[in-house]
């Protein structure tokens, strides 16, 4: 009862997002179906009349819907950029089979004897096609395009990871900030949506042929319109940000500098975490959310905004482990303390510039580093029976290589086994896999402790006054305490959250730190 007077209260709070996410959705999935429609049925039809082409469409089509969202989105993104294109062509390509298919085992369906006799009465190819197999094939194509929608609805809520809008804003936001609350805001609405096309769409194929056209093309053309509304760009002149979903729900995140320096007037568009440089790169958004050791800083003319209030937490790098793991392997502790305070933020941010920019394997670049510093050894030879550490981290260049440093002291100073587990995604769920014994150990930031994973009142954070040594020992002894969780000394580099620019457009605007940033939005 508590989680549902919560989700209400969300929603109440957030209508207007809400509700323009929904029309987004709306928007998104309607305009892909329309042309998923206007390309698969004639695409399908071709086959019937054609039939040894069918295998092959239909292979290259099914093949398509093996290829994971994600991936297809970012192949996409370089001919066609961000927003409303790559999501809706990426909804076209799912949406492609079931239409084609159904609209092929539909005509196929129609009795051969039916086709006959409309031809003995002297009806031409078209108008056997038009009169006779269409509206006998009708429910099995009309089913085929409920199905597209359905899936359309599903896969639109990853057009949020491309700044295309929609309830997947709400849903991935949930996710990074661990909020049950706000991946129902999504979650459920999106459900609401696939039963209100299926049945929208249901209603059509009820409807009898004379009415079919003109209320059918009537209401599947009015979907993406009302979304067109919100996909349309904003405003030339305005600056336009784009920042991760964990960034814009985060109190020491997007909230917090609303607050304290006044950008609420700034646009913004949800992107995933990979993309936001690109599109800063690319000029496709003009401020973004980043890292300050960050590698892409420097290889993409980046400037870091000075955060002149300093609103963003101190963000030591650290690893935290499970106590088990050093009860039952003590020789492990001296061999993690290794790292500690031994990586500068300039150190930092020269590995990332070569995992990030110049694509090195991160395992190469940590087992240099670790050579440089005289800490690398042989890895041992293999133990029978030997027990395993399990290595997590999330999934971005810099906890690759802190997982590959830990790894290679592992294999050089002990004779334990070593299993990574890279790239698990945000947070939530390394954090997750860390307390269900998932994984051993992963590194972690102390602003992360505190204001994700512990989330602890304003007054404890004003208590704390950033000071970097009073978060890590509040963040250690509360994880010891919630969660039985252990925090090493941190490594020495703080990679705080920070605003950046193209550093050419910030000098031209006479914009370095935050508060000049809002005072321009302000004029």
């Amino acid at each position: 009862m508590n989680l549902l007077s919560e989700l209400l209260d969300f929603w109440r709070l957030q209508a207007d997002k809400l509700a323009a996410q929904t029309l987004q959705h709306i928007g998104l999935t309607a305009a892909a179906v329309l042309l998923a429609v206007a390309l698969g049925v004639p695409l399908g039809l071709w086959l019937t009349r054609r039939p040894r082409w069918a295998p092959l469409v239909l292979g290259v089509a099914g093949a398509l819907q093996t290829v994971p969202s994600i991936a297809l989105l970012g192949f996409l993104i370089p001919w066609l950029g961000i927003g409303a294109a790559p999501a809706i062509v990426a909804l076209l390509l799912y949406s492609l089979l079931p239409i084609m298919r159904n609209t092929v085992a539909g005509i196929r369906g129609v009795s051969p004897a039916v086709v006959e006799a409309a031809r003995g009465l002297g009806l031409t190819d078209g108008q056997v096609l038009r009169r006779v197999e269409l509206p006998l094939a009708l429910p099995v194509l009309m089913a085929g395009i409920r199905t597209a929608a359905v899936i359309g609805v599903g896969v639109a809520t990853l057009a949020a990871y491309v700044a295309a809008g929609g309830l997947g804003e709400f849903i991935f936001g949930g996710i990074a900030l661990n909020n049950p609350v706000m991946i129902l805001a999504g979650a459920l609405p999106a459900a609401a949506l696939a039963l209100a096309f299926d049945g929208a769409l249901a209603a059509v194929q009820r409807l009898s042929l004379r009415r079919l056209p003109r209320v059918g093309a009537t209401l599947l053309g009015l979907l993406p319109l009302l979304g067109a509304l919100y996909l349309l760009p904003g405003a030339a002149g305005r600056l336009r940000a784009g920042f991760s979903p964990e960034f814009v729900g985060r109190a020491d995140g997007l909230p917090g500098l609303q607050r304290a320096y006044g950008l609420r007037r700034l646009p913004s568009v949800v992107l995933a975490p990979a993309l936001v440089y690109e599109a800063a790169r690319a000029a496709d958004v003009d401020v973004i959310d980043g890292y300050s050791t960050d590698g892409r800083i420097r290889a993409y003319g980046l400037l870091v905004l000075r955060d002149d209030r300093r609103v963003f937490p101190p963000y030591y790098a650290a690893p935290v482990l499970r106590p088990a793991l050093l009860r039952a392997h003590p020789e492990l502790l001296p061999v993690l303390s290794q790292l500690s305070g031994q990586l500068s933020d300039s150190a930092m941010t020269e590995l990332n510039y070569r995992v990030d920019y110049r694509h090195e394997e991160p395992r190469a670049v940590a087992e240099a580093w670790l050579r440089r510093r005289g800490l690398w050894r042989a890895p041992r030879p293999g133990v029978p029976g030997a027990a395993t550490v399990r290595l997590g981290s999330k999934i971005f260049g810099e906890q690759y290589i802190l997982a590959e440093m830990y790894a290679a002291l592992i294999r050089g100073h002990t004779d334990l086994q070593v299993q990574t587990k890279t790239g698990l995604g945000g947070t939530t769920i390394c954090f997750e896999a860390l307390r269900s014994g998932a994984i051993d150990m992963y590194p972690e930031y102390t602003g992360t402790g505190l204001q994700v994973l512990l989330q602890p009142p304003p007054a404890v954070l004003d208590s704390l006054g950033g000071r970097p040594a009073a978060v890590f020992e509040y963040v250690q002894r509360e994880f010891r305490r919630r969660y039985g969780l252990q925090w090493l000394p941190p490594l020495g580099f703080n990679n705080t959250y920070a605003l950046l620019m193209r550093r050419r457009q910030a000098r031209q605007l006479g914009i370095s730190s935050l508060s000049e940033l809002g005072a321009y939005l302000g004029r």
